[in-house]
C-alpha cells in the first residue's frame, strides 16, 4: 500500500534530493578547478613547443572538466532549488494548516510577511546558505589539494588566506547581519502593515479624507527601511571588497613564494590559478553568511505565528465528529479579551436541543458575537466550557487541534465578517461542499434571496477578493447561501441579515426559518426581530449575561429588553410606514 504524506511535509526523497544537489555542488567546484590548472599547465607547457603527444592528456582533461563542470552545476542548480521548493512549499502549508483550523483570527501585513517573505527563508537556507557553504568547503580542499602536490611550502599561505575568506570574514558578517536585522526586521513589518492598511482600508481613509495621512506615513516607514537596506548594502560590500583583496594578496604572496622556491613557470602558473580559482567559491560567502541569520530569524518567527503541535508542527488529523442529533450544553461560560478589562460573556449558561431554532437578541456590545465564536472555537473561555454531545454519547468541547476540527464539522456556518475568495461564485459556494450539484446550489442561493440576481450574473461570475464586485448585502447573502449549504447539524448564524433593507432582511428571515429543521440546531444573531414568532427560543443578552429566555409571545408579555426592543421595531415601522403614505 502506497504511504500517505501529510499536508506540508517533504516526501521520503527530500533527503535524497538535498544529498544529490550537495554531492553535485562539490563535483562542480571540483571540476572547475581542474579545468583551470589543466587549462594553465595546457597553455604554459605549450609555450614550449613540446609534441602534441605530450599536450594530450591535458587537452582530454580540459575538455572533460568542461564538460562535466556544465553537468554537474546543472544537476546541482535542478536538485537544490527542487528541494528547495518543496521545502517552501511544506513551510507555507504548515503555516495555512495551523493558521486556519481555530483560534483569534489574526490579520495585518505582519502575518502576510510571514506568509510570504519569511517563508523564502526556507528556499534561501539551502541555495543560498547550504550549498554555498559545500561548494567554499570543496574550493579549500580543492586549492590546499593542489598546493600540497606542487609546492608544500606554500600551504600556510594558502590555507591563510582561504581560512580568512571562509571563516573569519562571513563570521564578521553575521555579526553585522545580526545587528541591522533586529532593526530591519520591525520596519519591514511596520512597512508592510501600512501597505495592508492602504490596500484594504483605501474607500475609509479616502472618505474620512486621512489618505494624505496615511500615505505619508507609509512613505515614512519606507525612507526608514531604505535607509537601513543602504546601510546594510554598505556593510556587505565592504565584506565582499574585504574578501577579494584577501583574495589577491593570497596570490600575490603564492607568485613570489613560487619564485623564490625556483618552482618554473608551469608550477608557479597553476598554482597561481589554482589559488585565484580556489577563493571564487568562497568569495559568496559573506553573503551567505547574512542570508543564515536573516533566515534563522525568519524560522524563528514562523514557528512563533502558531503553536506547535504533537506532530512536529503539523496539525494532527480531525477526530471522528459526533453521530446523529447534537446537544451543546454551554456551562458557566465566561470570556474576557484582555486581562482586568469587563468580561464579554459572564457565566452564560444555555443547552441547544437537536431541531429547534434558537434567536440571540440584545444590545451592541452585549457578547452575541462573542457567544457564537465560543460556540465555534473561535475565541477561547477564561472559564466554563462548550460540550457538544452526539447520539452515540461522546463529548467533544471546540478549540484547537483533533477534537476542535472534528466539532467544527459539525458546528459551523456564517460568523463574524464573512469573506469570499478571488473565484467564481460557484467555487464560492462550493468551498462549503464540493459535491453539491446545481439544485442543491439553486437551492441555497433561494434562501438567501440570490436567484434573480445570480441568473443575471452566472454561476462563473469572479467574486474579486474581499467582495469588492459585490455590494454589502451581497456579499453578506452569498456568504449565508454557502452556511446553508454546508448544512451542520449546529448551524451558527451571526447577523445573516445585517446589511440588508428590511423587506429583503424580512424574506431572508421567513425562508431561513421556514426550512425543515429535522434535527439541525440553528442558533442565530440578530438585531432585527421580526420574525422571531417562528422561533422556538429567544435568548436574551446584557452585558454578557442571560437576563431573559423564551418564546416571542412569553418575552413580549413581560418587562423587558425583549418587550422595549419589539415596541421600537414596531414604532419605527409604523413611522416608515406613514412616511411612505405621504411620499
Amino acid at each position: 500500500m502506497a504511504r500517505t504524506r501529510k499536508p506540508g511535509a517533504p516526501d521520503a526523497g527530500y533527503r535524497g534530493r538535498t544529498a544529490w544537489a550537495v554531492v553535485c555542488g562539490a563535483l562542480a567546484t571540483w571540476t572547475g578547478l581542474g579545468l583551470t590548472a589543466a587549462a594553465a599547465w595546457l597553455i604554459t607547457r605549450a609555450a614550449g613547443q613540446p609534441p602534441l603527444s605530450a599536450l594530450s592528456l591535458a587537452i582530454v582533461a580540459v575538455r572533460a572538466c568542461a564538460t562535466l563542470k556544465g553537468v554537474f552545476r546543472y544537476g546541482e542548480r535542478l536538485a537544490g532549488h527542487d528541494v528547495a521548493l518543496r521545502a517552501q512549499a511544506a513551510e507555507r502549508g504548515r503555516l495555512f494548516a495551523a493558521l486556519a483550523p481555530a483560534g483569534p483570527v489574526r490579520r495585518g501585513g505582519d502575518l502576510l510577511s510571514r506568509m510570504v517573505s519569511d517563508s523564502d527563508a526556507v528556499q534561501d537556507l539551502l541555495v543560498r546558505c547550504l550549498l554555498p557553504a559545500v561548494g567554499a568547503a570543496a574550493g579549500v580542499t580543492g586549492a590546499l589539494t593542489v598546493a600540497v602536490w606542487l609546492l608544500p611550502a606554500a600551504v600556510p599561505l594558502v590555507a591563510a588566506g582561504l581560512l580568512t575568506a571562509a571563516l573569519l570574514i562571513p563570521a564578521a558578517a553575521a555579526a553585522t547581519a545580526r545587528r541591522w536585522a533586529r532593526r530591519t526586521a520591525p520596519a519591514r513589518a511596520e512597512l508592510a502593515a501600512l501597505t495592508a492598511d492602504l490596500a484594504h482600508g483605501a474607500d475609509d481613509l479616502a472618505a474620512y479624507g486621512a489618505t494624505g495621512r496615511a500615505r505619508a506615513a507609509a512613505a515614512g516607514a519606507a525612507e526608514r527601511l531604505t535607509a537601513l537596506e543602504r546601510r546594510r548594502a554598505r556593510a556587505q560590500a565592504a565584506a565582499t571588497a574585504v574578501a577579494v583583496l584577501v583574495q589577491g594578496l593570497t596570490v600575490l604572496a603564492v607568485v613570489l613564494l613560487a619564485r623564490r622556491h625556483d618552482a618554473g613557470q608551469v608550477v608557479t602558473a597553476v598554482l597561481a590559478l589554482a589559488t585565484l580559482v580556489g577563493f571564487e567559491p568562497v568569495l559568496p560567502l559573506p553573503r551567505a553568511a547574512e542570508d543564515w541569520v536573516t533566515a534563522r530569524a525568519a524560522l524563528r518567527r514562523l514557528r512563533g505565528t502558531a503553536p506547535d503541535s504533537s506532530s512536529g508542527g503539523l496539525p494532527a488529523a480531525p477526530g471522528a465528529s459526533p453521530a446523529g442529533p447534537c446537544t451543546v450544553r454551554v456551562e458557566d461560560l465566561t470570556v474576557r479579551y484582555r486581562p482586568g478589562a469587563a468580561p464579554a460573556l459572564d457565566g452564560v449558561g444555555l443547552v441547544l436541543r437537536p431541531g429547534r431554532r434558537v434567536a440571540v437578541v440584545g444590545p451592541s456590545g452585549s457578547g452575541k458575537s462573542t457567544l457564537l465564536g465560543a460556540l465555534a472555537g473561535l475565541v477561547p473561555a477564561e472559564r466554563g466550557e462548550v460540550v457538544l454531545t452526539g447520539a452515540d454519547g461522546r463529548a467533544l468541547r471546540p478549540g484547537t487541534g483533533p477534537e476542535g476540527e472534528a466539532v467544527r464539522r459539525v458546528m459551523t456556518g456564517l460568523v463574524t465578517e464573512p469573506y469570499v475568495f478571488h473565484a467564481s461564485l460557484r467555487d464560492n459556494l462550493t468551498l462549503a461542499r464540493p459535491d453539491a450539484g446545481d439544485a442543491e446550489l439553486a437551492e441555497a442561493l433561494a434562501v438567501a434571496g440570490l436567484t434573480e440576481w445570480a441568473g443575471r450574473t452566472g454561476w462563473d461570475t469572479v467574486l474579486r477578493e474581499d467582495g469588492g464586485s459585490v455590494s454589502g448585502g451581497q456579499l453578506q447573502r452569498v456568504a449565508l447561501a454557502r452556511a446553508v449549504l454546508r448544512d451542520p447539524a449546529v448551524l451558527l448564524l451571526d447577523e445573516p441579515t445585517e446589511a440588508l433593507d428590511p423587506e429583503t432582511a424580512d424574506g431572508v428571515t421567513a425562508r431561513l426559518l421556514a426550512r425543515p429543521a429535522g434535527d439541525r440546531t440553528t442558533v442565530w444573531v440578530t438585531h432585527r426581530l421580526s420574525g422571531l414568532a417562528a422561533a422556538d427560543e429567544i435568548v436574551v443578552l446584557e452585558e454578557g449575561r442571560v437576563t431573559q429566555h423564551g418564546t416571542h409571545d412569553e418575552l413580549v408579555a413581560r418587562p423587558g429588553y425583549y418587550r422595549d426592543a419589539w415596541e421600537c421595531e414596531l414604532l419605527a415601522g409604523g413611522l416608515a410606514g406613514v412616511g411612505a403614505g405621504r411620499e
